[in-house]
This record gives C-alpha cells, structure tokens and sequence, in this order.
C-alpha cells in the first residue's frame, strides 16, 4: 500500500509546486492503478477515495471552479470514478485467482511429495543426501527419479531418467516408482526387482515411451574391520609356529550389487579424490525398450569401502551446458575435489557438487536433474 500513498503524495506535491496556473490533479488516476498490483481490493477503494479528497481539496486552490465550463471537470470526475471501480475489480479478480493459484500448487506439491517421498539422511545402514531439480516452471518433480528403500533384502535405490518431459513424464515416474516400491520389498533378487518394473513400464506407458534406470542393492550388513592374529600351530617345544596363509574365502558381504537400463553409470569417489567410473560389463537397453532384445541384464557386483561416496546422477546433470562455451558439465572431472573424503557429511558435499554445476550453467539448469550421493557409515 505504501506505492499508492506515494503516488498520491507525489501528485499532490507536484501539484502544489507548479503554482496555481497548473492543474496536476488528474494524474491522482495512477494510484488506484497502482493499488491493482500492490494490495487488497477494499484497499483499492479506499486509495482511490483518498485520491479522491485530495483532487477536492486541490481544486479551489488552482481555481478550476472558476471557469465557465466544468463540464470538463464534471468528466475527470466521472472518469477517475470510473478508473477506481474497474480498479477494485481487477484487485479482486487477482485475488481469487490468487487464492485458486495456491490452493492447486498446495495439492500439487502434495501428491509430488507421495510421488517422490524424499528419504531421510540415513536409510538402513546407508548414508545419502540429495539435490533434485525440476526444468518446469513450480513444480518439485518432472521426469527424473530416485527412491531409496529399506527392505529385508537390503537397502535397495533406483536412479532413473523418463524420457520426455511434463505430465506425461509425471505419469511415467509414476509408474516406476510405484512399481519399484512394490517390489523392492517382495523380490529377493535385484534382477527380479528390475523385471517387475520393466514389465510395468510395457504394459502401462505408451508405446515408444522409456525410462532409463540404474538400481543398485547394499548388503544388509557390512562386515567390520578383521581383528583376529594370524592362526598358529604348537611346535615340538611348546613355541608357536605361523600356520600357511589360506585363500580368502568369498564374502560380498563388503560388495553392492548394479543392474544397468541404459543409465549413466555411477562414479565412487575414494577418500583421496580418485575417481572410478563403474561402467557395466554388459550395457542394456532403457526400460520399456526391452521387447525389442532378447534376454536380461545381469547385475554386477563392486566393492564400496566405509570412507568412498558413490555418486548417481542423471543425464540433466552431464548434458548441462555452459551457456558461454556450449560445454557439457564435466562431473567426473570436478567430483573428486567436490566430494572427496565427504562420507560423514554427504550433505555439505552435495551441497557444494550442485552449486559447482548451477555456476557451470550459469545459475538455471535446462533440464530436471538428480545429483544423489551414497555411502556406508564407518
């Protein structure tokens, strides 16, 4: 309110400074005009009366009631009456609209949030942190994905990549995360869990349609650190005499476990910044895309040690562009600095990764993004 009021204190100034050969008044019509904008319909009424009085109150001072026709004034009248009812108006059609504005966003942030379901900082025995970005315009979720699950076969995530972006996009994520979510807690195998959302990624979204994913399972226990001496025999004379060393036996115990659609691979950064691109042996077609080859991935398995942080992303953060340049965001090359040595606070690391890229892009990225970052607690 404090533009209009402004406003009028700035005509009636002007008024008055220019002397009494001047009639200024009529410019009063911006304050209610500039109330539409700035505050309440009822507040607009009563700037625009205010204007009003003080239209009155100018006019015996620049003796316009002198002339010999005021039919001219009786119209400025009328027309400054006029300004300030289809004001009020439009102040109170901008609120309902408002009002309707805030009531669909709330409702849609809502069913994104059961959508999505944001994880904690800890799922399981897995550290994570997240940064999720959306290119439409109000919305917190698009056609990039991710879930992070704790179930009896593990903590079990999926990063994924619908092609496409909007509502039908929306829809797809939808599908997926419905699926995933059923059955990452009823299938033992990570394959299995895979098939199941493929199969209804083909039978629900149209044809054409896909959606690129990365899943991954942790073991429900990582193993703790071997304590134990080196086993040793009694000698002849009572003194102890080292056993020969044994092959290892194979615990994956220490190991999670990828399946790859056709996603970017993930990087595992270790303490001192070395960067490891873990590329499938075998690539595989997106979901959705699966009819068309015969056969099925198989998942393969990494060793991720207690101090290295894996980072998943999805193709919005790689294929960012420098606006000056036109080059893409070099992640595996900056990730290293950004998150090395990071395990115990994931958060101030993906913090620091996505301001990294939001400068790359100059400050708005073209496209949705996911930037999640997993370890292992200590």
């Amino acid at each position: 309110m404090a533009i209009p009021l402004t406003a009028i204190a700035a005509v009636a100034a002007a008024d008055l400074l220019a002397g009494r050969n001047h009639f200024l008044a009529p410019m009063m019509v911006m304050a209610p005009a500039l109330a539409v904008v700035t505050t309440t319909w009822r507040r607009t009424l009563l700037i625009g009366l205010l204007g009003a009085a003080v239209q009155a109150a100018l006019v015996p001072y620049d003796g316009v009631l002198n002339t010999q026709d005021r039919r001219i004034l009786a119209g400025m009248a009328i027309s400054y009456l006029a300004v300030v009812l289809f004001s009020a108006y439009a102040a109170w059609w901008r609120e309902v609209r408002t009002e309707q504005y805030r009531a669909v966003v709330t409702v849609a942030e809502a069913a994104q949030r059961a959508l999505l379901r944001p994880p904690g900082p800890r799922v399981g025995n897995v550290s994570l942190a997240v940064r999720y970005a959306s290119a439409a315009d109000a919305a917190q979720i698009g056609g990039d994905l991710y879930a992070v699950l704790d179930t009896p076969h593990g903590v079990r995530a999926l990063v994924g990549d619908v092609r496409g972006k909007g509502l039908e996009a929306v829809q797809t994520s939808a599908v997926v995360m419905g699926a995933f979510r059923e059955a990452a807690y009823d299938e033992g195998g990570l394959a299995r869990v895979a098939q199941r959302v493929d199969a209804s990624v083909r039978r629900h979204v149209l044809d054409g349609e896909f959606t690129t994913a990365l899943f991954l399972e942790f073991p429900t226990e990582f193993p703790a650190a071997p304590a134990h001496p080196a086993p040793t025999v009694t000698g002849r004379h009572g003194s102890a005499l080292p056993l020969a060393p044994t092959a290892p036996r194979a615990d994956r115990s220490g190991e999670i476990a990828l399946l790859h659609y056709g996603h970017v691979p993930p990087l595992r950064v270790s303490p001192d910044g070395r960067v490891t691109s873990l590329d499938p042996p075998e690539p595989w077609v997106p979901l959705g895309l699966t009819g068309f080859v015969s056969g099925a991935p198989e998942p393969w398995r990494v060793p991720l040690g207690p101090d290295e942080v894996l980072v998943l992303c999805t193709d919005g953060v790689v294929e960012a562009r420098d606006p000056r340049h036109g080059g893409f965001y070099p992640l595996a090359d900056r990730v290293g600095t950004l998150v090395a040595g990071a395990a115990r606070d994931l958060e101030a690391a993906v913090g620091r990764l996505y301001a990294d890229l939001l400068g790359h892009v100059g400050g708005t990225l073209g496209d949705d993004s996911v930037l999640l970052l997993l370890a292992r607690p200590r």
